[in-house]
This record gives structure tokens, C-alpha cells and sequence, in this order.
């Protein structure tokens, strides 16, 4: 038998889906990540994965973000297209993100502090968010990020939207 990888995009995915023998489809989580950026606002951040607090997280980037920041590090994968992150560190992170909060939260306005740099991801591409550091997206044209994170006010769940039911 012959099989051949075939990766999707925001233009060109199958749902997939889980094939049950004898259990309740409620007992599993299956999405695509796909088809939750396409369905999803620009750079709204919906669960897809959940472990405890910690979250694996994707965004459909268009345009530019606002910008945002957490008390930890985050890192952020380009699934599909390509995304410039753009990267400042704060005077005082604590004003935006106690130390003990969790997930990412917006920031009002434009960021204090010093310019960090940018980076540009393309597709299969990840980068550092790192704690202290604002940081804000710009992309072109379409594109799907997945974030590693914690639970937290940006953190948007879709469950019933996204998951096969049956």
C-alpha cells in the first residue's frame, strides 16, 4: 500500500474525523485547526487543546493585532502563510501582567518601552513570546498561528463549535 503525506493549509484542508468502535464521540476531542482560523476573527485566540491549565491555541492572522503580552513565555508556531512579530520590552510588565497571572492579556494603546526587534515566521516556523515583552502580529494575506500558552483572558473556548459530536 502506497501512502503519501499531505499537509493542509487555510485553502486546501479535509475535516477528518474520528472513527468510533463502541464509545461516546463526547469522550474525544477532534477539530482542525484549519477550519477553526477560517471560521475564527482575526487573532481571536480559541482553544483547541487543553491539558489542565495549559493550552495549545490558534489564530487566523490578517492584518495587524493589538498588542499583547503574559507573565510567562509563550511560544507561537505559523501553521500556514507567513507572520511578522513584532516585539517590545516593557518598562514595567508587572502594570500589564502581575507576576502571578496566567495567559495572555491585551494591552490598551501602544506599549512602554524599548524596541526588541520582530521576527518573521513563514509556514512550519516558531517563535519565543517571551514574559516581560509585548508583542503584536502583522500578516499580508491569510495566515494560521498555534500558540503554546496557559488558560487566560484572551484564551477563547469554542467546544461545542469545534469538536465532532458525533
Amino acid at each position: 500500500m502506497k501512502y503519501q503525506t499531505r499537509f493542509g493549509s487555510l485553502q486546501d484542508y479535509d475535516k477528518g474525523g474520528v472513527i468510533l468502535i463502541d464509545d461516546n464521540p463526547k469522550n474525544y476531542v477532534f477539530s482542525n485547526i484549519f477550519e477553526v482560523a477560517n471560521t475564527s476573527a482575526p487573532y481571536e485566540r480559541v482553544a483547541v487543546a487543553k491539558n489542565f491549565e495549559y493550552v495549545i491555541e490558534i489564530a487566523r492572522a490578517e492584518g495587524t493585532s493589538g498588542w499583547s503580552t503574559c507573565a510567562h513565555d509563550e511560544f507561537v508556531l505559523c501553521m500556514d502563510g507567513q507572520v511578522e512579530v513584532h516585539l517590545v520590552k516593557l518598562d514595567d510588565p508587572s502594570r500589564h501582567a502581575p507576576a502571578d497571572s496566567q495567559g495572555a492579556r491585551a494591552i490598551d494603546g501602544d506599549p512602554d518601552g524599548r524596541k526588541m526587534g520582530r521576527l518573521v515566521l513563514g509556514r512550519g516556523h516558531q517563535g519565543l513570546l517571551p514574559r516581560g515583552s509585548a508583542y503584536r502580529f502583522h500578516a499580508d494575506a491569510p495566515a494560521c498561528l498555534m500558540f503554546q500558552s496557559v488558560e487566560g483572558p484572551l484564551t477563547v473556548q469554542k467546544w461545542a463549535d469545534i469538536c465532532q459530536t458525533a
